[in-house]
């Protein structure tokens, strides 16, 4: 069991598993750049975090929820936490009661998104994390969650199977590891690199260690030729 301390943001699990560098920039050197791309996921975070508790019908909406695992070291804010409540004639019960209502509900978790589904599976990882977080504090079963994209304006449900659970408790040990070791990795450029905020910080262009800089002020200067019609010698 870990000490209120030693908690981790779970953010940060989203960082390090999109991109172990981005990760240490943000969480070891304090390193930050905005962007548009991060300044609307500021904007849509900080509309959903809100505390606040809204009710319709048979789901309550809870936003700007803490979250906290003593078991796996991590903290955070969930963006909404939906409670469903169970029919009666569910068996066994699944869900945990609430203060001042009645019946049982089953936590929904769900995690808002600037752009569209990534081919990492690091938003699913961030969103297991809470529902882990979820289990824990509320002792029930939390098998399902969303994500919300707002490129798309859909939401796109994942089930929390073995598989899901197992990965992302293997990159909160990875997380934990790599705080206790406190080293930034060398940069590889992706081509996911160019929407990254911290590019210019990052350098992965240049400090890659297959491109040199001299090769990489050489193709610069050759990209800025052909804008202009021109060609080196």
């Amino acid at each position: 069991m870990f000490q209120e301390e030693d908690l981790l943001p779970i953010s940060a699990l989203q960082h390090l598993a999109f991109c172990e560098r981005q990760w240490a920039l943000i969480h070891l050197e304090g390193l930050w750049s905005e962007n548009v791309l991060t300044a609307e996921g500021r904007h849509l975070h900080a509309r959903a975090d809100q505390p606040s508790t809204e009710v319709r019908g048979n789901i309550r909406t809870a936003r700007g929820l803490r979250l906290r695992s003593l078991r796996l070291g991590l903290s955070g804010i969930a963006d909404v936490v939906e409670f469903h409540r169970l029919a009666k004639s569910e068996n066994p019960p699944a869900g945990t009661s609430l203060p001042g209502v009645s019946g049982l509900w089953r936590p929904f978790p769900v995690e808002y998104k600037r752009g569209k589904p990534k081919a990492e599976p690091c938003d699913e990882i961030q969103l297991c994390a809470q529902a882990l977080c979820l289990e824990e504090m509320l002792n029930c079963a939390v098998p399902s969650g969303a994500l919300f994209y707002g490129k798309h304006q859909k939401r796109y449900d994942r089930n929390f199977d073995e598989a899901l659970r197992t990965l992302t408790e293997s990159w909160i040990d990875k997380l934990h590891d790599r705080t206790r070791d406190r080293e930034t990795p060398a940069p590889v450029y992706e081509k996911k690199c160019d929407n990254c905020s911290l590019f210019g910080l990052c350098l992965p262009k240049i400090l890659h260690s297959s491109h040199s800089a001299a090769r990489y002020c050489e193709n610069s200067v050759r990209d800025n030729l052909k804008d202009t019609g021109n060609n080196l010698p």
